[in-house]
């Protein structure tokens, strides 16, 4: 169960937005409930270290092409390294 770590009274301005104090999160989810309670729930726009369903299908087909012999020439990196 959540415990209440800080609780204040807020103010809506006249562009009617509303300043949260010392958030720990960029992003917030808002649901609007018709008793006029509002429920903010942090979000991160972007799963850290995962990689979407399209980039592992693209590598699969890549690995298959390579095991078929459809890859072309390596390319030559060591101009690259210091």
């Amino acid at each position: 169960m959540s415990t209440t770590i800080r609780e204040y009274d807020a103010k809506v301005d006249s562009k009617k937005r509303l300043t949260l104090r010392e958030s720990p999160y960029d992003y917030y989810h808002v649901e609007h409930y018709s008793d006029g309670r509002i429920m903010l729930q942090p979000r991160e726009l972007v799963e850290p270290f995962r990689v979407s369903e399209n980039t592992l299908s693209m590598m699969d087909k890549s690995m298959e092409n390579v095991k078929a012999g459809k890859a072309g020439k390596a390319i030559d990196l060591s101009k690259f390294e210091e």
